[in-house]
């Protein structure tokens, strides 16, 4: 028997539960089964079938940071880091990252990308890094996740890089910036 996702409304210990870890939210839209495309109406995970839809042009720009002490951001910019190109690495993985989001994320498909492009910049004033990835494609699907998955791993990279030097650096605000293209219309993130 498979077992939904969705709370069994006559389970008074299940839906006491969820009051609980979820409280009311007035300012988000309450998601229905219906409204989330990876799930059959008896609830278990697909993938979803785009065979149907449009091949458009899509674009996705995620964006992440790397929080560190100056001393670190100043061994990394001088080129000092115990294992080499901290930055340069950190870029490839994210490259590298974007193609395999299907292997890594299961409902995920996978995509000829055409455009992935991950930028690094130093800011002093986090101090640390801003990681910005730029994913484009000509296909039925976005590449949102593609986008996210590579300042991820951009993040990840630049930690394991760095981290002879400090520990205590922190991965901080993965997010979507943006998107075009598609049936859902554009989506800019408000500052």
């Amino acid at each position: 028997m498979t077992q939904s996702n969705f709370p069994n409304p006559e389970n008074t210990a299940e839906t006491d539960y969820l009051d609980a870890v979820q409280p009311d939210q007035p300012d988000r839209p309450e998601a229905t089964p219906a409204d989330l495309t990876h799930l059959s109406a008896s609830g278990e995970a697909n993938m979803v079938d785009v065979s149907e839809k449009a091949v458009t042009v899509r674009e996705a720009i995620a964006a992440a940071q790397v929080r560190m002490q100056p001393e670190t951001l100043d061994a990394i910019e001088s080129g000092n880091a115990p294992k080499g190109d901290v930055i340069g690495t950190a870029r490839l993985a994210g490259i590298m990252a974007a193609k395999q989001t299907a292997n890594l994320i299961p409902l995920c498909h996978p995509l000829p990308l055409q455009k992935v492009e991950v930028q690094i910049t130093p800011d002093r004033d986090l101090p640390g890094y801003q990681i910005r990835a730029t994913v484009r494609i000509k296909a039925e699907t976005g590449v949102e996740m593609e986008a996210l998955t590579a300042v991820s791993i951009a993040a990840l990279t630049l930690y394991d890089m760095a981290k002879a030097i400090e520990k205590s650096m922190s991965i901080e605000s993965i997010r979507l910036l943006s998107k075009t293209g598609g049936k859902s219309g554009d989506y800019q993130r408000e500052a």
